[in-house]
């Protein structure tokens, strides 16, 4: 038994952390870092931003492994509320091109929005670990209202894709604490009979890409733009890419967006369906391997919550790989660690922090 380190010195002990999901996940910042460079035209100035966030959330991944999962069950109120008090500060100080999902914070911008993909999970999770599980109606109900005061907060934004991003996440934790299949059954068929009533409620673009994406060749030089530059910058690319830095579509600017939403799209111009199913690979691994160890945690918070984390990752891939696909609409999702963006990579990496603690704390070892 190793002897008792007093509190500064358990800072230095480098934290255990499982080296396959680690290592796949550094691999995958390292072909973000690459696809960017390609994107921005070989502009290091924006690859430099970006790794500059790569290493923040890296960093806080490594600390978030360190704290063992029943601190985090404790932390998750405050964490939750304070990022929901950031999110209510966005309609009176927050900016943007298309509405208003960023604060600046003096030295830097956040988006309040991104951190929610960390605390409803959370916040979700520990109110489930301490109630009777599979979950009832009473709980079903405070969860409900856990996830839609933020989801409803985001959409007013608006940003619609990232509020549903959130609502999945914390609807994953009640999915995995149990939920029995006929709520689950009943809760989707009255959200599909009352879905025809949230056409009322978008606004005139998201109207405009939900027609666009039955139909994109209607306006191919206004709404349908966008889809179908994409969709010629993935079939340009072939099987085995036109080579890093190589692809036309991005360069050229027709690629809309090609460091952000649709920058996967310059990833299969690049490196072709080979290269695609390559990184998709990984992404499946990363979720794989973090079911794995959501599946060996202590209890269900650390079940629930791992469980959580990993399939909304799943999600924001399906997402973003439909969208420059042609395969669902546009909804402005960045392809997770690929895309350029600080507060999304952060909150990204941050999130496998935990996933991470739970390995180091997890039943057993090895």
């Amino acid at each position: 038994m190793s002897a008792y380190r007093p509190g500064w010195q358990r800072l230095l002990v480098p934290p255990r952390v499982d080296p396959w999901l680690s290592g796949a996940l550094l691999v995958l910042v390292l072909i973000g870092l690459a696809v960017l460079h390609s994107a921005a035209a070989g502009d290091l100035a924006v690859v430099r931003s970006q790794a500059l966030r790569d290493g923040a959330g890296l960093v806080a991944m490594l600390a978030l492994a360190r704290v063992p999962p029943a601190r985090l069950r404790l932390w998750a109120p405050w964490f939750y509320a304070a990022s929901l008090a950031l999110l209510l500060l966005v309609p009176i100080f927050g900016t943007g091109r298309s509405g208003r999902h960023w604060l600046y914070l003096g030295a830097f911008y956040v988006q309040p929005a991104e951190l929610m993909k960390l605390s409803v999970p959370l916040m979700t999770a520990a109110f489930l670990s301490e109630r009777v599980l599979p979950p009832r109606w009473g709980s079903l109900a405070v969860c409900a209202a856990i996830i839609g005061l933020p989801v409803a907060l985001i959409a007013i934004q608006p940003d619609l894709g990232t509020a549903m991003l959130v609502g999945a996440s914390g609807a994953f934790v009640a999915f995995f604490a149990g939920m029995a299949w006929w709520r689950i059954g009943l809760i989707a068929g009255l959200g599909a009979l009352a879905a025809p009533l949230g056409w009322g409620f978008l606004h005139d673009y998201q109207k405009r890409r939900l027609l666009t994406f039955m139909n994109p060749e209607a306006d191919p030089l206004g709404d349908g733009w966008n889809i179908i530059q994409s969709k010629i910058a993935v079939g340009s690319g072939g099987l085995w890419g036109k080579g890093w830095g190589e692809g036309t579509q991005s360069r050229l600017e027709f690629l809309p967006e090609h460091t952000t939403d649709f920058i996967f799209a310059v990833l299969a111009e690049d490196f072709g369906f080979i290269g695609v199913c390559l990184v998709l690979a990984l992404y499946l691994f990363i979720v794989g391997r973090s079911l794995w160890i959501a599946a060996e945690a202590r209890d269900s918070f650390g079940r629930t919550l791992g469980a959580s984390l990993a399939l909304t990752l799943f999600v924001y891939v399906l997402a973003n790989g439909g969208m420059i696909s042609g395969l669902l609409p546009v909804v402005g999702v960045p392809m997770p660690l690929i895309s350029y963006g600080g507060t999304s990579a952060v909150t990204l990496l941050a999130g496998f922090g935990i996933v991470l603690s739970l390995a180091a704390h997890r039943k057993f070892r090895g």
